[in-house]
């Protein structure tokens, strides 16, 4: 069998396989819909309120990164964050993942204040953290054993979660051994295996190839679908955030506030080539370029940005 035709194997088996009864949800078509109709009278999934967050530089001023970010995040919405550089965009993922605490405000899960950081949240970075001398499975399976899930259990939940990302054929290999993308998907099934409510991605596939990442978009909206989860995705991308959001929020410049938030009421499946796509991005971007000019002014001073 040739190596093209195996993978298409993989595909198609993987494809038929049963999944997890925690994982069975609508089509992706369903679970968009559902989204956009989202119910506000109960408590969001996520909950911002009057975040602000503000620290002291080397010579001695206090800065102010967020200032007063009120968001409401529903169950299994697909929320994208854009801004410009330095905006404050992961240090917001960081303050929901319970890694850093807020200056003033409150983040919540449920309606229960986020104390620290819990399971319950799962955050994904660029760099993946993948341990090299761990094979793939024993890296999914780490997270399990940590928790302190039984054998049996953690064994079943790699099997389900290696297939939902097409990777069970390579269980025994090492992450040096894969390629880029495929080395994100085994950190998407490492996440998806400790099963959070909520998965943060800052910005994970920003050093894939365009070719790659665009594969992994389809997975990411696949995954989405089956699992219901709700993903928070950072992305300095305006047409990647159009092509997976339901919804886009875009931060200002330093400090970082939410400037205007765009309903993305397009059919799915998307692709980052549809017009409809490209013209929603398009709006969003003319709203960014205004706080890019700015950060650009900060920087360099006025004659960088006529």
């Amino acid at each position: 069998m040739t190596p093209k035709s195996a993978a298409q194997s993989v595909l198609s088996s993987a494809h038929k396989l049963p999944l997890h009864a925690a994982s069975r949800k609508p089509p992706v078509s369903a679970v968009s819909a559902r989204a956009r109709q989202r119910d506000h009278s109960g408590p969001p999934k996520v909950g911002l309120k009057g975040i602000s967050l503000s620290y002291q530089t080397n010579d001695g001023k206090r800065l102010l990164a967020l200032d007063n970010i009120n968001l409401r995040v529903s169950p299994g919405e697909f929320l994208c964050i854009v801004g410009p550089s330095g905006c404050g965009k992961s240090t917001l993922l960081h303050l929901i993942a319970g890694l850093h605490a807020a200056t003033a405000g409150e983040v919540t899960i449920d309606g229960h204040a986020v104390q620290g950081t819990g399971t319950d949240r799962i955050m994904i970075f660029q760099e993946l953290g993948l341990f090299p001398w761990l094979t793939v499975a024993e890296n999914v399976e780490f997270g399990l054993k940590m928790k302190g899930v039984p054998a049996g259990e953690r064994e079943e939940r790699i099997q389900h979660y290696l297939r939902l990302v097409h990777l069970a054929q390579f269980k025994n290999s090492y992450t040096h051994q894969l390629s880029g993308g495929m080395r994100q998907r085994v950190a998407l099934a490492r996440a998806l295996a400790a099963e959070p409510d909520v998965l943060l991605m800052d910005e994970p596939f920003a050093a894939l190839d365009a070719q790659t990442r665009d594969l992994l978009h389809d997975e990411l909206e696949r995954i989405w679908a089956e699992t219901g989860r709700t993903i928070i995705f950072v992305t300095h991308n305006v047409r990647e955030a159009v092509r997976l959001g339901d919804r886009v929020a875009l931060l200002s410049f330093r400090p970082g506030h939410v400037k205007r938030e765009f309903e993305i009421d397009l059919p799915r499946p998307r692709h980052l080539e549809d017009v409809s796509v490209a013209k929603t991005a398009r709006e969003i971007l003319e709203e960014l370029r205004e706080e890019i000019n700015k950060s650009l002014e900060e920087q360099y001073g006025h004659e960088a940005v006529v």
